[in-house]
């Protein structure tokens, strides 16, 4: 081991658990102040642990009109854009990773350098390509744009973990009668399961807190999103902090649920990718 005496690990786990309770805290005090009345969210006491709790906040959060029209938009959004997302990328990712034809590397610079392009740039491209292909206020339209957004990186993060499976093992499988499509579903798809883990994560993320793009692809209070609910906290009298925090938990319940589903694969799938590119 790299750390051997007891002071090292000592040493090792005191810093372990700084940097994790500097991370942590943000959440603790959102957690906190979700629980807080209006007169203790405004007070300049910084009482780490309040003295009395509420759930008004919650309920005040979860009785704003159209709540769950918001969070069924988002579900669909969100939930589409990572299937399509998925499929699409395992579909470029295994060709690029086994086939040989002329081109690949120039398309695989393209992949590459559309993840680097800032959202914002593409902001009014994308508006203009939506407003002719009359894809302004749907929830189709800002779908293909989080396909859009997370299809290259996925494609390309893939294509790793497809060339870390030993191509033997697809061999072995066609000499036992296999076929493409035959080996690619018993043999390489099973073995893809932490990368599929890992892109799926990263999509599902992306999309759930994207906030700009809903709020102005789309108009109409029956098809916005979360996120779009989180800003009308605030108001021309000013903020309901206690209310923001409480929907701020709530709005971070689907994606930690997600997370828990999938995290037993995720560890395993963000390190194995990245051995072989």
């Amino acid at each position: 081991m790299l750390f051997k005496s007891p002071a090292q690990r000592v040493g090792l786990t005191v810093f372990g658990l700084l940097v994790a309770g500097f991370f942590l805290f943000p959440v603790y005090w959102m957690f906190t102040t979700s629980l807080k009345t209006p007169a203790q969210v405004l007070s300049p006491a910084y009482d780490l642990i309040p003295l009395s709790a509420t759930l008004k906040n919650f309920s005040n959060a979860i009785s704003i009109p159209n709540f769950t029209t918001f969070l069924t938009n988002s579900l669909i959004v969100t939930l589409g854009a990572v299937a399509f997302t998925l499929a699409a990328g395992l579909l470029a990712a295994v060709p690029l990773a086994r086939m040989r034809f002329r081109g690949r590397k120039g398309f695989l610079l393209l992949v590459l350098v559309a993840q680097l392009a800032p959202a914002e740039a593409l902001f009014i491209p994308l508006y203009l390509i939506m407003r002719d292909a009359d894809l302004l206020n749907s929830l189709l339209g800002l779908g293909l744009i989080y396909v859009a957004f997370t299809l290259p990186f996925t494609a390309w993060t893939l294509r790793g973990f497809v060339k870390g499976i030993p191509i033997d093992l697809e061999e072995a499988a066609m000499v036992d009668g296999c076929g493409r499509w035959g080996v690619f579903r018993r043999v390489t798809l099973p073995l893809l399961g932490p990368g599929l883990v890992a892109t799926s994560v990263f999509s599902f993320i992306t999309a759930w807190n994207e906030f700009l793009y809903a709020l102005v692809f789309l108009r109409e209070k029956d098809k916005q999103t979360l996120p779009v609910w989180l800003s009308s906290f605030r108001t021309a009298f000013g903020t309901d902090w206690g209310a923001t925090m409480a929907a701020s938990m709530i709005y971070a319940v689907p994606a930690l649920i997600f997370f828990l589903l999938v995290q037993r694969k995720l560890v395993a799938g963000t390190t194995a990718g990245a051995v072989k590119g």
